[in-house]
């Protein structure tokens, strides 16, 4: 009679939780099935595996509460300490001396810094060593159907996804990712590995959990979002008078040098652009504000994160790798 009873509740508790594990199931939720039919009509995928998919798939409370609090929501110093470190430039340099043939042949073929492609790389997953916890299908399940604030803008991403791991032939219980579903060691979300991706060592598949493709890749992201090859890309400055107050929040360059300088501001340095637009860039820094001219680059770097706080970021930690590198080279 005991071992009765222990064998009920054994077999209570499994019946308990395989219910809790179909509630909380992305496919028992109507937008699910919904979303999942329009990929089976405007894509012809097969729909048991998508069931498959969504069956495993479930809501992530932390993804959601990752979201609430990104670190460009810190001010510039606190945030650049997190990126720039010089635990962080030594692994550069040891990354920039590992691959410095590919890095060379990546900068010759788009025309991109081997310094910003270590540091985007650097900055986005530590030269590889963290390159997220999530499946990304939670991840874009939760944010797509969960987090209405940018719901529209990650189912679609969602789709993208689902077109990639049948494109790429990605396993999608081993695919990990950020808690925005981004992915490799350069993090692209899946609109962009679809669209900047390439195969850098021709072996028929873009992996970007793979060096090779993961370098070629970064600098062909920025080749296709217009990296001007050889000029600047930030320069500090001094403000004099209410230069401050024409600081605003579009990243794109959009005002003259000269009327920066009309305005009571002055360049540490020789500005040589093709172009003579720039933005303003205030960073609240340790020794007080900050002021930098943000040039045509600055802005490419930002297409990575809109935050003038992440382009900057890239940029000092390139720079300290390249002064660090040039001991070696």
């Amino acid at each position: 009679m005991k071992f009765f009873k222990s064998t009920s509740l054994v077999v209570f508790c499994m019946l308990l939780t395989a219910n809790v594990s179909a509630e909380s199931s992305y496919w028992q939720r109507p937008v699910v099935k919904e979303f999942v039919n329009e990929m089976v009509k405007k894509y012809d995928f097969n729909k048991d595996e998508l069931v498959t998919w969504f069956s495993a798939s479930q809501k992530r409370q932390s993804i959601i509460d990752a979201m609430m609090r990104p670190a460009e929501g810190k001010p510039w110093k606190h945030y650049r300490p997190i990126f720039v470190t010089d635990k962080r430039i030594t692994k550069g340099v040891a990354f920039w001396q590992k691959n410095q043939q590919l890095l060379a042949k990546a900068e010759a073929q788009f025309g991109v810094p081997a310094e910003i492609i270590v540091a985007i790389i650097g900055v986005e997953t530590y030269y590889g060593r963290q390159i997220g916890r999530y499946p990304v299908i939670d991840a874009l399940a939760t944010l797509g159907f969960d987090y209405p604030p940018r719901a529209t803008f990650f189912k679609k991403e969602l789709e993208h996804f689902l077109l990639l791991a049948r494109d790429e032939k990605l396993q999608m219980n081993q695919t990990l990712g950020s808690y925005a579903g981004a992915m490799g060691m350069g993090q692209f979300i899946p609109s962009s590995y679809r669209r900047y991706a390439v195969d850098f060592d021709n072996d028929g598949q873009r992996n970007l959990w793979q060096t090779t493709d993961a370098i070629g890749s970064v600098a062909n992201y920025f080749k296709r979002h217009g990296w001007r090859q050889g000029e600047p890309v930030a320069v500090e400055a001094n403000a004099n008078g209410r230069a401050h107050e024409k600081e605003g929040r579009m990243m794109k360059p959009h005002r003259s040098l000269v009327s920066f300088r009309d305005q009571g501001l002055s360049f540490n340095k020789d500005i040589k652009t093709k172009s003579d637009q720039a933005v303003l860039v205030k960073l609240d820094g340790k020794k007080g504000t900050e002021y930098w001219i943000g040039l045509h680059n600055f802005y490419v770097i930002s297409r990575y994160n809109h935050s003038p706080k992440y382009s900057m970021a890239v940029f000092q930690l390139s720079q300290e790798i390249k002064r660090r590198m040039q001991r070696f080279l």
